[in-house]
């Protein structure tokens, strides 16, 4: 049983809605030979390109979306993201004249009145030619937080995302044991994870890193749930499912009542710190200013961390409540006494990989390079090579981080080929 306000399931107009003499009013079309779903999972994953882009992800505008409308060439959008269905026209069980109607424009609403429930992120995953571009005065609407329902207090005034990152949305939906929460990021996400997801007490807080941005659900859900969590990710859609197992079997009404910050979309600086318990299983020295914490997260608890990300610890000191230390994990030592000659291997064995250590305080049985971070050494080190594009990625103190970025600026790279680990 899944839940559709406002409508009935199927909806009335919908194709898969049985007529009562018991046959089916959809107009299902008698396929070619070799043509049924099996037949179009195994095209799919042929390697043959699809998108007719060699495997780009591009940003589509509406008027170029409404180009590709022909049966030999024809786009169409999903929930903010464009596919390129030409090759699926013939696999298509309703037909061309069926699939032909969401050729060329946004057929989000077509699609949910017949096939909300079908995993099109999977079917169609080959066929992603991008994110369909959102326009300035919408993305800018999107970035209001809507007023609060009765007795909330409204959140607090923060300065609205850019015009470059449309504003996340979520929906759910339930069955008769289960409660699923989805965030449609409207744009790809990591492959390592970027949602953390924690549920305390029946109050469900969500959060999804996307860059420097933060979007987060933060609800106190209608019924009981279990503790038992489960997060899927669809990366290359931007699709994020939070699934939950209810202690009731019961259709629920609403998904509960918002708390504060609920459906907010904010820079990722502008968010207090979320702290919450664990139990230490192990810790192990690495140096002299370094350890390696395993840490159990609380039952309800879904940490996924971004590659580059830091993880605060608080600690009780000599179990004083008042007085707490603040562990940060220290990225150039950390990665440094633990992963040198797992670097060096690789550099080895692997002609396109290239790693130089230096250090500005050497002992005196160090015989590579040494010094400190200046516009003459990356301009030594950091060769761009001719057509291709760059990404340099910084991590380490704020003082380092804020010298490299400039002297990097200076030497001709932009701001969209860099990128600074941020705690």
């Amino acid at each position: 049983m899944l839940n559709i306000p406002t409508q009935s399931f199927p909806a009335p107009s919908s194709q898969q809605r049985i007529s009562p003499s018991g046959q089916s009013e959809r107009n299902k079309v008698a396929l070619k030979p070799g043509h049924s779903l099996m037949d179009w999972i195994r095209f799919a994953k042929s390697g043959k390109d699809l998108t007719g882009l060699s495997g780009r992800i591009i940003e589509v505008t509406q008027e170029e979306l409404q180009k590709h409308n022909s049966r030999g060439d024809c786009w169409t959008c999903i929930r903010g993201m464009v596919y390129n269905v030409t090759p699926y026209i013939d696999y298509h069980p309703g037909g061309e004249e069926e699939l032909m109607k969401a050729a060329g424009i946004d057929a989000t609403d077509l699609f949910d009145q017949v096939h909300r429930w079908v995993n099109y992120e999977s079917m169609l995953k080959e066929c992603l030619v991008g994110r369909l571009a959102t326009k300035a005065a919408a993305a800018h609407k999107a970035a209001t937080p809507a007023s609060p329902p009765t007795g909330l207090a409204p959140p607090a005034a923060v300065p609205p995302p850019s015009n470059r990152d449309p504003k996340p949305r979520f929906d759910w939906f339930q069955t008769d044991a289960t409660v699923h929460l989805v965030v449609y990021a409207k744009r790809k996400i990591p492959s390592s994870g970027c949602t953390t997801v924690d549920l305390q007490a029946g109050v469900l807080r969500v959060e999804v890193l996307l860059g420097k941005m933060s979007f987060m659900i933060h609800l106190c859900l209608a019924s009981p749930v279990e503790e038992n969590i489960a997060v899927h990710s669809a990366v290359s859609v931007g699709k994020i499912q939070v699934t939950m197992h209810k202690q009731t079997k019961e259709k629920w009404k609403s998904l509960g009542q918002p708390l504060e910050f609920h459906n907010t979309f904010l820079c990722k600086k502008d968010r207090a710190l979320f702290y919450r318990d664990c139990v230490l299983a192990s810790k192990a020295e690495v140096n002299h200013n370094s350890q390696l914490f395993r840490l159990h997260f609380p039952q309800g608890t879904v940490l996924q961390v971004p590659v580059g990300r830091h993880v605060f610890l608080k600690a009780l000191i000599q179990a004083h409540p008042l007085i707490h230390q603040n562990l940060i994990y220290k990225c150039d030592d950390f990665l440094y006494i633990q992963w040198r000659s797992q670097l060096s291997e690789l550099a080895a064995k692997d002609e396109r990989f290239q790693v130089e250590h230096i250090l500005s305080e050497p002992s005196d049985s160090w015989t590579n390079r040494t010094g400190r971070v200046d516009e003459a050494m990356l301009k030594e080190l950091l060769v761009r090579p001719s057509g291709s594009r760059c990404y340099v990625c910084v991590c380490g103190p704020s003082a380092f981080t804020e010298l490299t970025v400039r002297l990097l600026k200076q030497l001709g790279f932009s701001e969209e080929e860099l990128h600074t680990f941020q705690g």
